[in-house]
């Protein structure tokens, strides 16, 4: 028996779209609500979900232990509200749980919209063992005690699903803008240095938000006190640290943050969950005059995970760069297959298009790009493409 289990509060807007995804593949659904104002409940009591309710204890980790006294199955999937299971994932979950030395299977999460990082693992489905517990701030996780479980239990193994599971929503910049997501983190992971000086984990979050916020000094020390307390065998953790550093280093030391990029790729990790450091060290590879190696790391990204639009969307810069600009159309038209809501796609196909003499097809991509913009609340970058795309086609012909 499986059973879905979930936190939520004032999330009407999207709980049904969530418990709609899992349906027919797990057997309960416990929802536990921790104080909405909005019609949650009512929704996801609809759905056939069964609700509990308990006070916010202030953070995830509380929360999730004390929501598992309410579950029935031998088997937790956890999913959040913004999150989605998707349907090809569930022959091969339902094949990995049938297993009977599988403690946990990590599922890899598609990050729609993040800035960063496709991809990410997340361990949101475990056997309901009595010594697997959430722990952390913020990104609460099971991860520590399934670590000591396999260490006094070593029949149990940890299984990875090939199949992209999860769909998240949460980390898309319009999202982010609205909330205090940035804030909460940097408190939470500032709180968790306190009690472990050097953690790899929180150093990495911490050190990417300092990077990201501007605050470059502190945010390498954290990133490079996390490198050197980070095990040899925690690829996950190495990654993003390497990955960050990477980053952090790019606009001032290009060669340094090549090598980064290099050892990240070295880790042994499924390949969508290096997507980042490869794409990365493409365009890296095109600034510093080596668009043939660049080009080659955007094939494998597309190869590793088509469905990703940003690959696609790169291999067309590429391309263009280089001269072939039927390839650069090729590129840019299944980036906007796989995802249309990006404007910068439409922008640069209306570019190719006009490039390869199709005034038309470039009108209309043009028009597309501004249309999206608007949208997207980016109206000075939708006025000034207006301006630029005016001076090279009639737009409102």
């Amino acid at each position: 028996m499986l059973s879905l289990s979930m936190i939520v509060r004032d999330e009407a807007a999207q709980i049904e779209d969530c418990l709609r995804s899992v349906q027919g593949f797990v057997d309960e659904m416990v929802v536990v609500d921790t104080g909405s104002s909005d019609d949650t409940i009512a929704r996801a009591e609809a759905m056939g979900a069964r609700v509990e309710r308990i006070p916010w204890p202030g953070d995830f980790a509380p929360a999730r232990n004390q929501a598992m006294q309410w579950l029935n199955g031998d088997w937790v999937l956890v999913l959040d509200a913004d999150e989605r299971l998707r349907p090809e994932a569930m022959a091969p979950l339902r094949a990995l749980m049938a297993q009977p030395d599988v403690l946990l299977i990590n599922l890899l999460r598609h990050e729609r919209g993040a800035a960063q990082s496709p991809y990410s693992n997340v361990s949101r489905l475990f056997r309901r063992h009595p010594a697997i517990r959430w722990s952390r701030a913020y990104h609460s996780m099971v991860d520590d005690s399934v670590a000591e479980l396999l260490g006094s239990e070593p029949q149990w193994r940890v299984a990875d699903c090939p199949e992209p599971a999860l769909i998240h929503d949460g980390y898309r910049p319009e999202l982010l803008a609205k909330g205090n997501k940035p804030q909460r983190l940097r408190e939470a992971m500032e709180a968790e240095l306190q009690q472990r000086p050097g953690d790899p984990y929180a150093c990495a979050k911490l050190g990417s938000l300092e990077v990201a916020e501007g605050n470059l000094e502190r945010g390498l020390d954290l990133l490079r006190q996390g490198l050197e307390q980070c095990p040899a065998e925690a690829h996950p953790e190495r990654y993003e640290l390497l990955l960050h550093l990477a980053l952090a280093e790019a606009s001032r030391n290009p060669e340094q943050a090549a090598a980064l990029y290099r050892q990240a790729l070295e880790l042994p990790l499924p390949p969508r969950l290096n997507l980042a450091a490869r794409l990365n060290l493409a365009a890296l590879l095109l600034q510093q005059g080596q668009p043939e190696e660049a080009e080659q790391l955007c094939q494998r990204a597309t190869a590793a995970a088509p469905e990703v639009g940003l690959g696609w969307y790169n291999l067309g810069l590429i391309r263009r760069r280089r001269g072939d600009i039927g390839g650069a159309l090729e590129a840019y038209r299944e980036a906007r297959r796989v995802s249309p809501e990006h404007a910068e796609t439409h922008q640069n196909l209306a570019v190719a298009l006009l490039l390869g003499g199709d005034i038309d097809g470039a009108r209309s991509s043009f028009r597309q790009a501004i249309s999206l913009l608007l949208q997207q609340g980016r109206s000075r970058e939708a006025e000034q493409l207006r301006q630029q795309a005016g001076a090279m086609v009639k737009l409102e012909g």
